[in-house]
């Protein structure tokens, strides 16, 4: 998934349109874009909403339930499960144990639904608190339903009394560099895609675009969308370009044609596995989007 774009939950107007972008999944919001008195009313609208889509080929659906301590999670789920999504997104995962607690409740809404076990996959976000920051290592391949990892900041800063996210050149200070960094590697421990975190002015393309420059190089896979209007911009950076899927399928055709060696000189420069494992993994994620 290269973007994934929120939509309130209680708001069947900002429903259409979001599933009317180009998003790769849509998350469906029950937690911060919702305020507490209209809990109930996004839960009905979201459900309602849902149930009643006709486009299996639209984007995919994820639901941003309220986390755990909000003691809201499980009327979510009972609210939501019904209308069959995708996966859920879980805030304020404190670690490995978390998506495993999420993954033995959504074990029961399947029976419950008929859907089949492990059906509904799980994306949380590792870094709103600083226990969910230190247990970003207990993410693993054998984490159940695990279907990405992302992060966010504005949450983090308020656990932590920070007063800006960033400094005066628009640069993450040290804490949140630090938050977006273990996701990266807690994805790849977890052989998961990480997934960036928003980019809050959505009238800023430019700096949208060089936000997910920087995270394409980086090793993110995707990136959150809070706007339709960002969907395109995110959707452009995070697709391989042709040329870059040339020099992948390049690369990867010599080395077989070499049969498989540690090492391949090309063009007078050397190449080795690792840049093999990145060419393979880029044709990939290019063949995922119709480019490969």
């Amino acid at each position: 998934m290269r973007s994934l774009l929120f939509v309130p939950g209680d708001s069947e107007r900002k429903l259409e349109k979001g599933f009317g972008s180009a998003a790769d999944a849509v998350i469906v919001d029950l937690e911060d874009s919702v305020s507490p008195a209209n809990k109930g009313l996004a839960r009905a609208t979201a459900a309602a909403f849902l149930s009643a889509r006709e486009d299996p080929t639209g984007p995919g659906v994820y639901v941003r339930v309220n986390d755990f301590a909000s003691g809201m999670t499980d009327d979510d789920l009972a609210a939501l499960l019904p209308a069959r999504p995708d996966g859920i997104m879980l805030p304020k995962a404190c670690g490995a144990a978390d998506v495993e607690r999420l993954s033995a409740r959504l074990r029961v809404h399947e029976a419950s639904n008929d859907l089949a076990d492990g059906a509904i996959a799980v994306i949380p976000i590792i870094t709103e608190t600083a226990g969910g920051l230190f247990s970003a290592s207990t993410f693993h391949p054998r984490v159940p339903r695990l279907a990405a990892l992302t992060w966010g900041a504005e949450d983090l800063s308020a656990a932590v009394g920070a007063r800006e996210t960033r400094d005066e050149n628009g640069r993450y200070t040290d804490v949140f560099r630090l938050a977006r960094t273990f996701t990266i590697l807690a994805g790849s421990a977890a052989e998961v895609a990480a997934i960036d975190t928003v980019f809050v002015d959505f009238r800023d393309s430019e700096g949208l675009r060089t936000e997910c420059l920087a995270a394409d190089r980086d090793g993110f896979s995707g990136k959150l969308a809070i706007h339709p209007a960002q969907v395109d911009v995110i959707n452009a950076v995070f697709t391989p370009s042709p040329d870059a899927v040339a020099q992948a399928r390049a690369l990867v055709d010599a080395f077989a044609a070499a049969g498989n060696p540690g090492v391949l000189g090309i063009g007078g420069k050397m190449f080795d596995r690792p840049h093999l494992r990145r060419a393979e993994r880029l044709l990939s994620r290019a063949s995922a989007y119709g480019e490969a």
